[in-house]
């Protein structure tokens, strides 16, 4: 095709089932991919960058940037909003690169409304919620409250794993990389349908 035009990966599944890890894993893998940074009105955590791991906002930007129609999606979760800017995923895409978003189930039924034959999805969790609730103590970073909230959200999300292409269960790690990296090169395979009918046009000489 004369023009390249790269597609969407979204990862979702439970805080806790190693979603980062495995991307992180397994970026040397799967190509040249952007991976989507979110906007967020939640304070940082220590040693998080603004620009790096979020984009750190206060409330009334954010409200302002969602008037204006300038996110893919977004979403409220554990009081705060976190969404998706649109302006870098389409220079991106553009660039024939695979976009890789982290976001949860909410905001991947948005996409899909949104540009749905451009996107593959995973949901990413642990074997068994026990294990989830062993992981999220372990790594120490929040307190009761919040590991409360997470389980609690969870166990909702765990209810939407058949609205997404895939399903990777976080047991064996390596196992579950080089089925991330599968997925991932399936996901640059996929073209919407607007890319298809451009293809069929060169191809037949139009």
């Amino acid at each position: 095709m004369s023009k390249k035009f790269g597609s969407i990966l979204i990862v979702s599944g439970p805080s806790g089932a190693g979603k980062s890890s495995l991307i992180k894993a397994a970026e040397e893998k799967i190509g040249d991919f952007y991976f989507s940074i979110s906007t967020t009105t939640r304070p940082p955590r220590e040693g998080e960058r603004d620009g790096v791991d979020y984009h750190f906002v206060d409330k009334a930007t954010f409200e302002a940037d969602i008037r204006a129609g300038e996110f893919l999606e977004y979403a409220q979760v554990h009081g705060n909003y976190y969404g998706t800017s649109l302006k870098p995923v389409r220079e991106a895409l553009e660039a024939g690169k695979l976009v890789i978003f982290d976001i949860d189930v909410q905001g991947h039924a948005i996409a899909r409304e949104r540009m749905g034959d451009l996107i593959t999805s995973v949901f990413i969790t642990t074997p068994s919620l026990k294990e989830l609730e062993r992981r999220l103590h372990a790594r120490g970073t929040d307190d009761e409250e919040i590991i409360r909230k997470r389980i609690e959200n969870a166990l909702i999300e765990i209810e939407y794993i058949s609205a997404y292409d895939f399903l990777i269960v976080n047991d064996d790690f390596d196992k579950a990389v080089d089925d991330f990296v599968a997925v991932a090169k399936a996901a640059r395979l996929k073209k919407g349908r607007k890319q298809a009918l451009q293809f069929v046009n060169e191809w037949r000489g139009n």
